[in-house]
């Protein structure tokens, strides 16, 4: 196995991540994957590399676990972007983060399409502070309302996207319009009706068209939970068609072609499985696919040689070892017979006794009986080379899986990042994950790893390497 085999063929193509992320017609980058690959690792990467390339960036992350704000040196992040310092802004680019609030960005959209009187009403609403707080898709679906408002505000030159750490990356695709759907959908239509049609025309309606369905969905939610529903929805009347219309403008705007999609994946199979039909989904959806960035890959100093090389030398040694061992046997027991042990005279009073002192061997004795150093060495030798044949072993494994994804979609630009010995905690770290990212995958042998995850700290979304 060569170093060239650590590296990507040369038939795949390469993504360029600085050509991407310097081309002014790029205004929206997504990094996107299935849990704990290194989203969130990729995206303030890129976030910081771009503004000290001269972008004007902000990265919105959707990860509750903090960790871009703690790497970007901000105490906390929250809905409103906050510029990170320390960012070399020689080129004349900018660094903003924010964490998505989910709750906040629904509490935004209702302020600003209602009166104070119907706003108020909805967010004193029960059932809205549940809905908005944690109902099924509301995270995505507000993410890219976030998204829609950060590009309508034209402030950044570049917007980067950290996906929610979903348990399929699909998510942030279907959520939108699941939610959209409901909002929009049959239910709240029928729930609606009663107080559309108003006064006691519509206690009329109620009691003789609806008794039935309503007394059921009394029994099902609860009579409360029902008035507190068909109360959120005649105060929500004007607003449902806006979550349709939005969601629809913003996913126009993901299909747009300043808008890139990263897929982020480890060179695991599960990983690249789930990263091979993300791509696939994107195709169908037409949205614009960048590449797909391969992070955590492991490298090695020394690839030239092979895992069976380094196990058959491993082996030779202990063999060595052990005939040594059996050799020393026998002298022990002549040493045995002549009253003396590997430090000297047993009984100085017997025997020779200028072979040796009280303390050990003679000089003359030492030189004629070296101590096992030489075994010492040959033994760690040989557990090095185990060490290495198993590194081996798992970059072949890694090529493999890589190989398969590749073979699949030979069109799908790739960039590998060598995984790092250590956390990536601060901006220094994310300037090194950056650097990998535009090396095109040529670093992995270069790198010196002890198999530490890229983005322990950053990419548990990692979760969600980030997430």
């Amino acid at each position: 196995m060569t170093s060239d085999d650590m590296t990507l063929d040369a038939s795949a193509p390469r993504l360029e991540v600085d050509a991407l992320i310097d081309d002014p017609r790029t205004r929206i980058v997504v990094c996107c994957g299935s849990g704990g690959v290194g989203k969130t690792t990729t995206a303030a990467a890129l976030g910081v590399r771009a503004a000290e390339r001269g972008r004007k960036v902000v990265v919105l992350t959707i990860d509750p676990a903090r960790r871009l704000a703690q790497s970007m040196g901000i105490s906390e992040l929250d809905n409103v972007p906050r510029r990170v310092k320390d960012v070399d802004e020689a080129a004349g680019g900018e660094l903003h983060a924010m964490m998505l609030d989910m709750k906040r960005t629904f509490d935004e959209i209702v302020e600003g399409h209602a009166d104070a009187d119907r706003a108020r009403a909805i967010l004193e609403n029960p059932f809205y502070q549940s809905l908005s707080a944690g109902f099924a898709g509301t995270q995505e679906y507000m993410a890219m309302e976030k998204l829609g408002q950060l590009r309508a505000s034209d402030e950044w030159d570049l917007i980067i996207v950290d996906t929610p750490p979903s348990r399929s990356a699909l998510d942030f695709l279907d959520a939108p319009k699941r939610l959209g759907s409901f909002l929009d959908g049959k239910f709240i239509r029928v729930l609606m009706a009663p107080a559309k049609v108003g006064g006691r025309a519509g206690m009329k309606f109620l009691n003789v068209g609806m008794s039935m369905m309503t007394g059921t969905l009394s029994k099902l939610m609860g009579g409360q939970l029902l008035r507190d529903v068909q109360t959120f929805v005649a105060a929500m009347d004007t607003m449902f068609g806006g979550f349709r219309t939005r969601a629809d403008a913003t996913y126009r705007l993901l299909q747009a072609p300043g808008t890139a999609f990263l897929v982020v994946a480890a060179p695991e199979r599960d990983a690249l499985r789930e990263a091979a039909y993300f791509v696939e989904r994107l195709a169908a959806e037409q949205m614009p696919l960048a590449g797909l960035v391969l992070n955590r890959v492991h490298g090695s100093g020394a690839a030239q040689l092979s895992a069976e090389r380094a196990l058959a030398a491993a082996e030779a040694l202990t063999d060595g070892l052990s005939e040594d061992g059996a050799a020393d046997g026998d002298a022990g027991t002549d040493r045995a017979e002549n009253n003396l042990e590997a430090t000297g005279i047993v009984d100085l009073d017997g025997g020779n006794a200028g072979a040796g002192t009280a303390g050990g061997l003679s000089p003359a004795a030492a030189a004629e009986h070296p101590a096992p150093t030489s075994a010492s060495a040959a033994q760690l030798a040989a557990g090095l080379l185990r060490l290495h044949a198993e590194r081996m072993q798992v970059l072949a494994r890694e090529r493999r899986t890589r190989d398969r994804f590749t073979a699949l979609h030979p069109e799908v630009p790739v960039t590998e990042v060598g995984a790092l010995p250590g956390d990536v905690h601060d901006l220094t770290g994310l300037r090194e994950i950056g650097d990998r990212l535009a090396l095109n995958g040529t670093s992995a042998d270069d790198t010196d790893t002890d198999g530490t995850d890229t983005g322990g700290t950053l990419t548990g979304d990692h979760s969600d390497s980030g997430s």
